[in-house]
């Protein structure tokens, strides 16, 4: 018997790469051709392995999974712990719809002839199997799960413009939610309060000081100055008072930068008088958008 060994390659890459792809499409991920496509090459390379009997180790389920995971973070990165759980979820949930549909068709096909020199066969269809039943149900769920979150992110990122804000020859870009909700001010100057993950600032903000926005702990920041080693932006801080999830009043470390500028679609605004409040954690769980926009900034 004869094996081609490329075409049973390039079939696997190719189906591979669809399973991918309807994994982006479920999830609404960006993603680079050539990272999908190096992905798919991986799966393609670890079903020709199936050839070689010393290889067989290779073929557990724990080596299964690993492969797997390792296609995901080839293909689309990590980007956090619940973000790749998501993935995950999406790309298994394709695997079991398309696994499940196929095998489905497959055993109503091998049970019965539909026609037979021309006469429709009387025979009844036995019935599918449980476990066949349970695999095309489980996949369906977990697809129809992966669609309804791509639905609200596709809602949510309606919401997202791009945000670029400067401070001196230092500047920090990221995506942005437009929170219409958001009516955070400084209270004694009026001034409207975006709010952006402080590790969107990379070494220019402490680690020390990343530590204590974590443990809301902004006001021995503040009363550090001066002991410690000069921060090149301490004239710009600012403490601003805010209600948080328990009703009590905390604080919240800001910066007074030199611009905000706002792009969205082919619109741009340029804001001046604004503050950016530092976040210690993720605003988004998915990592979606890393700053709030505060509605006031997008008037002209």
């Amino acid at each position: 018997m004869v094996v081609y060994l490329d075409i049973i390659f390039l079939v696997n890459v190719l189906i591979d790469g669809a399973l991918l792809w309807a994994t982006a499409r479920a999830r609404s991920l960006r993603f680079r051709w050539w990272r999908l496509a190096a992905a798919a090459a991986l799966g393609g390379a670890y079903v020709v392995f199936l050839f070689f009997p010393p290889l067989s180790f290779l073929y557990t389920l724990g080596v299964k999974v690993a492969l797997s995971l390792l296609m995901l973070l080839i293909a689309f990165g990590f980007g956090g712990l619940q973000h790749f759980a998501r993935n995950t979820a999406a790309f298994y949930a394709v695997n079991f719809a398309v696994a499940g549909a196929i095998l489905g068709l497959y055993y109503i096909r091998d049970s019965s002839d539909d026609v037979l020199a021309g006469l429709v066969d009387a025979r009844v269809i036995e019935p599918l199997p449980a476990v066949v039943l349970l695999g095309l149900a489980l996949g369906f769920w977990l697809l129809r799960k992966v669609l309804q979150t791509a639905k609200r992110r596709q809602e949510v990122e309606q919401f997202i413009a791009q945000v670029e804000v400067q401070i001196g020859d230092v500047s920090a870009s990221c995506a942005g939610l437009i929170d219409t909700g958001n009516q955070l001010y400084d209270p004694l100057t009026k001034t409207p309060v975006m709010v952006m993950e402080a590790a969107q600032w990379g070494d220019h903000i402490p680690e020390a000081w990343l530590r204590q926005i974590r443990r809301a702990e902004v006001d021995r920041i503040i009363a550090a100055i001066g002991t410690d080693d000069a921060f090149m932006w301490q004239d710009r801080l600012r403490l601003v008072p805010y209600r948080g999830v328990n009703r009590n009043t905390q604080f919240m470390l800001a910066i007074k930068p030199d611009r905000v500028i706002i792009t969205s679609g082919d619109k741009r605004i340029e804001a001046m008088k604004v503050l950016v409040g530092l976040d210690g954690g993720s605003l988004s769980a998915d990592q979606a958008y890393q700053a709030i926009i505060h509605p006031a900034l997008l008037q002209p």
